[in-house]
């Protein structure tokens, strides 16, 4: 196989390689760092390349091949780790400059999990400031690229996790979503995202500040390769203020599982904010269509969002004055988010608000099995196109964007971002599943069964396939 194949070869299957010594852990790391090093410069996936510590670490597991068989699931597969989570002794920025020099002395959980599952880490991946939007252009870093056309984002906030993988600068990525920032980049770059349910992904060893909207899960290139990453990073840990047991059987079992007939409802149109538009639509009714081939009961409706719009927006801007970065030291857009934040009291009725309204939202569930949903309202914007927006009009437009997004966020519902084919642009076409609460399992066969019959994993950006 040649570098270009390795580089794009799922995740399980670089494990199996491995396992039958075809191709070895240091190998591997090889050519993901020459392609790092190619191609980085250009798509500003990496903040941090850790080329030493993943070479040291794949020569102790090429050395581990020749003394053991028995190897955790992921043993030797190269990943990348978004730079909102902390990887003990690498630099962790936030997207913000001015913290090149904060190096934590301690893993994240789910860190610690991708590490127990035997995986290499290349570096942390770009992401804009604090997470906050759904573009990478965070002032003081290189922006973020979309590998299949270099003048648009590959989204955010896991921007630079999913052009990495989408380019073959990494195996598999970690990613958050606060409020679809797995599925975004994964809709923009043609990959798999997965936006596990509240309590499915630990935040050890921090506490959660946003009551619980934003969870860690796997972008990557086949719906396999995400479901058993998330296998691997699921689980509780100590003092962990909610989670959920274990799947039986396990979510990458669940994409060889058969589905009974679904309820399925659909919408194309995110009220008060309007109808996709014309690529996005497009993305929903082929997927539709596709569903009701396989037998499943289509209905087109959808929850009311509207009274969701404006107590997630109190919660969100209260992530930015939870950080604990001075207001001078922000980007433009954070510094007015910052300014707009309120009291405790204000946060805490929106947080309640909030609360009240998912529980009208997930009754929608009751039945229901499946909601299908546009990931974004339009296609990924260019490169800096709100660069010369005053605050209040960039962030107007984020939450126009975004709008199909933040109701798995606030509910704590699984979702799952999946490619189904390309825009009028050229560029990756997705959809977005959101299932009932905890049944990622259920959204996982489905998404297996959708890329089963368009299977997507035969395409590749044309400038990440030149040697």
């Amino acid at each position: 196989m040649n570098k270009i194949d390795l580089a794009f070869t799922p995740a399980l299957e670089l494990a199996k390689l491995i396992r039958v010594r075809e191709v070895s852990p240091l190998e591997l790391v090889e050519v993901y760092l020459e392609r790092i090093e190619r191609l980085n410069p250009q798509l500003g996936s990496y903040f941090t390349v850790t080329a030493d510590l993943a070479v040291t670490d794949a020569i102790a597991k090429t050395e581990l091949l020749t003394t053991t068989s028995e190897l955790p699931p992921f043993f030797g597969v190269p990943i990348s780790i978004k730079d909102l989570n902390v990887v003990a002794g690498v630099t962790c920025t936030y997207g913000n400059p001015a913290l090149l020099n904060n190096i934590p002395n301690y893993d994240d959980g789910v860190v610690t999990r991708i590490k127990q599952a035997g995986f290499i880490i290349l570096g942390k991946t770009a992401t804009p400031e604090l997470g906050s939007f759904p573009y990478t252009e965070p002032v003081g870093f290189t922006p973020a690229r979309n590998p299949w056309n270099l003048e648009y984002t590959p989204g955010g906030s896991s921007g630079g996790a999913a052009s990495s993988v989408a380019a073959g600068l990494s195996a598999i990525a970690q990613g958050s979503d606060g409020g679809g920032s797995i599925r975004g980049p994964a809709a923009c770059c043609g990959l798999v995202g997965i936006k596990p349910a509240r309590g499915r992904v630990t935040k050890a060893p921090v506490g959660d500040r946003l009551g619980g909207i934003a969870v860690n899960g796997p972008i990557a290139r086949t719906v396999a390769d995400a479901a058993a990453m998330l296998d691997v990073i699921s689980g509780y840990f100590t003092g962990d203020p909610y989670w959920l047991p274990d799947p039986q059987p396990s979510f990458l079992a669940s994409t060889q599982v058969k589905l009974e007939n679904l309820n399925i409802a659909f919408s194309t149109n995110i009220f008060p904010f309007g109808e996709a538009d014309a690529n996005c639509q497009q993305g929903v009714i082929k997927t539709i269509q596709l569903l009701a081939q396989f037998g499943h009961q289509i209905t087109e409706k959808s929850p009311d969002l509207s009274n969701l719009i404006e107590p997630f927006k109190i919660v969100w801007q209260a992530g930015v004055a939870a950080a604990g970065i001075p207001s001078e030291a922000l980007q433009p857009l954070n510094r007015w988010l910052l300014a707009k934040s309120g009291s405790v009291a204000e946060y805490l009725q929106a947080l309640a608000q909030m609360q009240i309204v998912s529980r009208q939202i997930i009754a929608f569930f009751d039945t229901v099995d499946v909601l299908v949903l546009p990931v974004y309202l339009h296609s990924p914007i260019p490169v800096g196109a709100w660069a010369d927006l005053s605050p209040e009009e960039t962030f107007a437009k984020i939450v126009h964007w975004v709008s199909p997004c933040p109701v798995a966020n606030a509910t704590g519902l699984p979702a799952i971002a999946l490619p189904v084919g390309f825009d009028s642009n050229g560029l990756p076409l997705s959809v977005q599943l959101i299932g009932k609460p905890a049944a990622e399992s259920t959204l996982i066969s489905l998404a297996a069964q959708l890329e089963a019959a368009n299977p997507w994993i035969e395409y590749r950006p044309a400038f990440a396939t030149i040697s």
